[in-house]
C-alpha cells in the first residue's frame, strides 16, 4: 500500500526511479560487453576464467542464466529503494513530524501545492485570514498583502510604544498560513491577562506591560527590534521562523493613519473611529506618499490571480490599495483581479450598504477597471433566525465603467452567516476566475487596441 502511493501521479517519484533503472541497464550492459571481450583471452583452467564463468552463471543451463539473473537484480531493487527510502524517512518520522500525516501525503501535497497558481490576496481583519485558510488548500505560491493602519489594542499600542506598523492583522494571517494552524493560532493569539481587549477597549493598562498584548505581537515586535527596526524584515523573518505556506506582508514598513470624511461633515482620524462611524464619504492616509513594501509589488507583478477582500471596505481593504505605489501596481497587473465582496454589512462603515455601493466606493477610491470579477454571496436562506446580518444583495448594478463580470455562489459560512466559509470561498474564486479568465482576455485586448 505504501509502495503505491508512492507510486501515485503527482510524487514526481516514477520518472527518476525510471532514470536510475535505465543507468542501471546500461550500466550491465557495459559490463555483460566487457566480459564479452575479456573472456575469450582468459587462460584456459585459471583462476580468473572460473571467476568469469562463476560470475557469468556458466554452471546453470543456459536457459535458466537470464531468469536467475533477472529475479536477483529485481529483489535487489526491491529491498535497496525500500531499505533507502526507510533510511531517509525513519530519522524524519522520530521527531513527530508525521505522526498526524504520513510522509508521502505531506510530499505529494506540498509537491501539489507548488504547482498552484500564484495568488495575492489583499486586505486585512478576519475576512484576510478566512480567504487565506481556504486559498492554502489549493496552492503554497500564495502571498497576502496586508494592512498596517489598525490602532487599537495591542497593535496600537505597540505602535505607540516602538513605532512600528501594526502587527494585529499581519499575525493572523501568518496564523492562518501555518501548517499546524490551530495550535499556531491559539499560541499566536494568546493574550497576557489585563491590558486590553480584543476589540481594543482599555481594561487597566500599565505601561510597557505586557497585559493585553498577544503573543504573535510581541514576537514581530521582537523581531523587527533584532533587524535593527526594520519591519518588512521582521515580518520576512517570522513567515521563515514559523514555515507558513506562502508568505505574508505588510503593506508598507512605515506606520499610516486611516482618515475619513462624512457625509455629515465629520471628518475623524484612526481605524478604530473609522470602523464604528456610518454615512462615510471618503478615506485617506497620511503621509501621502507613504512607501509600498517591494516584496508586495513584486507578488503583484507576478501573480496570476489578485483578491481583494473579503474585509472591511473601508478600514481592512481600502487602507491597502490607497498607497499609491500598490493601487498603481494593481491597476497594471496582468493577473485577474478578483473584489470578493463581504457576505454582509457591518454596523458602522457599510450600514445599509448593498453589493453596487461596496463596489462603488472601491473604484471610486482606486481607479475605473480596477475589478475584473465581483464574487458574491446568493445564499441568504441560512439558519440563524434573527440573529442573521442583512445580507448583501444586489439591488442594482453598480454604477462603474466597465462594469466588472458578476458571479455568484454559495460562499457563506452555514453555521456563522455572518463570515465566509474558507473553503467554499476559495473554491468559489478559482472557479470564478476558469470560467472567466477567456472572456477577460478578449475585453483586455480589445481595450488596448
Amino acid at each position: 500500500m505504501n509502495l503505491r502511493r508512492w507510486l501515485q501521479p503527482g510524487m514526481g517519484v516514477k520518472r527518476w526511479l525510471l532514470v536510475v533503472f535505465l543507468g542501471l541497464l546500461l550500466l550491465a550492459l557495459g559490463a555483460a560487453h566487457v566480459l564479452r571481450q575479456v573472456t575469450p583471452n582468459l587462460q584456459p583452467g585459471s583462476v580468473a576464467e572460473a571467476f568469469a564463468d562463476f560470475v557469468t552463471l556458466q554452471f546453470l543451463p543456459f536457459a535458466l542464466r537470464g531468469l536467475v539473473a533477472g529475479t536477483a537484480g529485481v529483489l535487489l531493487v526491491v529491498i535497496g529503494g525500500w531499505r533507502l527510502v526507510r533510511a531517509v524517512t525513519d530519522p524524519l518520522r522520530a521527531t513527530g513530524s508525521t505522526e498526524a500525516q504520513p510522509l508521502f501525503e505531506v510530499i505529494y501535497q506540498k509537491r501539489f501545492l507548488a504547482r498552484g497558481p500564484k495568488i495575492v490576496a489583499i486586505g486585512g481583519g478576519t475576512g484576510l485570514s478566512t480567504l487565506l485558510r481556504g486559498l492554502k488548500e489549493h496552492t503554497s505560491n500564495l502571498t497576502a498583502i496586508v494592512t498596517v493602519a489598525d490602532d487599537g489594542g495591542s497593535s496600537g499600542a505597540l505602535r505607540s510604544e516602538l513605532g512600528i506598523p501594526a502587527v494585529g492583522d499581519i499575525r493572523n494571517c501568518i496564523a492562518a498560513l501555518a501548517d499546524v494552524e490551530p495550535l499556531m493560532s491559539e499560541l499566536l493569539g494568546y493574550r497576557f491577562p489585563g491590558g486590553y481587549q480584543a476589540d481594543g477597549v482599555p481594561i487597566e493598562t500599565e505601561p510597557g506591560g505586557l497585559g493585553g498584548h498577544a503573543m504573535g505581537n510581541l514576537l514581530l515586535a521582537a523581531l523587527t527590534a533584532l533587524e535593527g527596526g526594520d519591519f518588512e524584515e521582521g515580518v520576512r523573518r517570522m513567515n521563515r521562523v514559523l514555515a507558513v505556506r506562502g508568505q505574508v506582508l505588510p503593506a508598507s514598513g512605515t506606520p499610516i493613519t486611516l482618515h475619513a470624511a462624512t457625509r455629515d461633515g465629520l471628518v475623524l482620524s484612526g481605524q478604530t473611529e473609522v470602523m464604528r462611524t456610518s454615512g462615510i464619504e471618503r478615506v485617506w492616509l497620511t503621509p501621502k506618499d507613504v512607501s509600498a513594501a517591494e516584496d508586495a509589488l513584486i507578488a503583484i507583478a507576478e501573480a496570476e490571480i489578485i483578491v481583494l477582500g473579503p474585509g472591511s471596505l473601508y478600514t481592512s481593504v481600502l487602507p491597502v490599495l490607497l498607497i499609491p505605489a500598490i493601487r498603481e501596481a494593481v491597476e497594471a497587473a496582468t493577473a485577474i483581479r478578483v473584489y470578493a465582496c463581504n457576505v454582509a454589512t457591518q454596523t458602522g462603515e457599510t450600514a445599509g450598504y448593498d453589493l453596487a455601493d461596496h463596489v462603488e466606493a472601491l473604484v471610486a477610491h482606486t481607479a475605473p477597471g480596477l475589478v475584473d470579477i465581483v464574487l458574491a454571496n446568493d445564499q441568504f436562506d441560512l439558519p440563524g433566525g434573527d440573529t442573521r446580518p442583512p445580507a448583501v444583495a444586489l439591488r442594482r448594478p453598480p454604477k462603474v465603467e466597465p462594469v466588472p463580470h458578476l458571479a455568484t455562489d454559495s460562499v457563506a459560512d452555514e453555521t456563522d452567516p455572518h463570515h465566509h466559509d474558507p473553503a467554499r470561498l476559495a473554491a468559489a474564486i478559482l472557479r470564478a476566475c476558469e470560467r472567466e479568465a477567456s472572456a477577460l482576455r478578449r475585453e483586455r485586448v480589445a481595450r488596448t487596441a
